[in-house]
């Protein structure tokens, strides 16, 4: 006898390598054009800043440049030294302390000593980077807490070089740092260095100031020229450093260089090139009295 019930036939499809593979694609492809998005955005910013705005970010992202932390006690200078151990990460141990044998002979005395004075060597450049940081933070924020000079931020530029810490102060089209063509300062310029002073004369450290021009030649009254005009500027900077409290015995050298060592070599007349370097010199170590000993 023959059913009634209707036959039902099920088909399955065996894989999908036919169907679609899920939103992962979008992802992607959503990743794809956020990084083209910053990588155009990228070109464009480095296409439209100048040279000098280039420099300056530079410097400000620069690790040596700038310090992330102030002293304990909040001041410039003040609270804790950093020495050789303080300056290594919890649970490290000197390998020179470690390792170095105990002074047992007149070799052992000498290789002793030369150890001691590497490692007072070390303590004070640790202590000078120290202070070095310390010094560039504080020059960033007593900028940004007066009005007057805030908006030199760009045209001042902190770093550390092998000579110590240095301080530029540069030209800007339509703003520059004296009189042109002569050693007068611009207010904002004597209230800048004021502000500086204040954070150098903490600092036990010799104090070089060197003024620089452009590539063009110079020609003033009285036959002065590039040279005579840089060694006029770095003189009144000079002047108003130690009229607002840096120590004139610190003061080591002042010397023009006219157009002798540009910020910018590749463009000798751009504004930048004439500028104000102050340096805070790392000290040498002391010679000793009996080098044979």
């Amino acid at each position: 006898m023959a059913s009634d019930a209707p036959i039902i036939i099920k088909r399955v499809k065996k894989g999908d390598h036919g169907g679609h593979h899920g939103g992962a694609w979008k992802v992607a492809y959503a990743d794809f054009v956020t990084a083209m998005m910053a990588f155009f955005l990228l070109m464009w910013l480095i296409n439209t800043t100048t040279p000098e705005q280039k420099r300056g970010i530079a410097d400000y992202f620069a690790a040596q440049s700038i310090s992330q932390t102030f002293s304990g006690s909040g001041g410039v200078l003040s609270g804790a030294v950093l020495g050789k151990n303080g300056a290594r990460a919890a649970g490290t141990v000197s390998a020179q302390d470690k390792n170095s044998p105990p002074a047992t002979s007149a070799g052992g005395k000498m290789q002793s000593k030369a150890d001691g004075a590497a490692s007072a060597d070390e303590d004070r450049n640790s202590t000078e980077d120290a202070q070095f940081k310390s010094a560039a933070e504080a020059i960033h924020q007593a900028m940004q807490n007066m009005p007057d000079i805030a908006d030199l931020s760009r045209q001042v530029m902190v770093d550390q070089t092998p000579q110590g810490l240095r301080i530029q102060l540069v030209d800007q089209d339509g703003r520059p740092m004296f009189q042109p063509g002569t050693a007068e300062l611009m207010p904002y310029t004597r209230k800048l260095l004021e502000a500086l002073a204040k954070i150098i004369g903490q600092l036990p450290n010799r104090v070089s100031i060197s003024g620089h021009t452009d590539g063009q030649p110079f020609e003033g009254g009285n036959g002065m020229t590039n040279w005579e005009l840089s060694a006029g500027r770095a003189n009144a900077a000079r002047a108003v450093l130690t009229a607002a409290g840096v120590d004139s015995d610190h003061i080591y050298e002042v010397a023009g260089k006219a157009g002798s060592e540009p910020l910018l070599p590749e463009d000798p007349d751009a504004p930048a090139n004439r500028r104000i370097s102050i340096v805070l010199l790392r000290e040498a170590p002391p010679v000793p009295l009996h080098p044979g000993l």
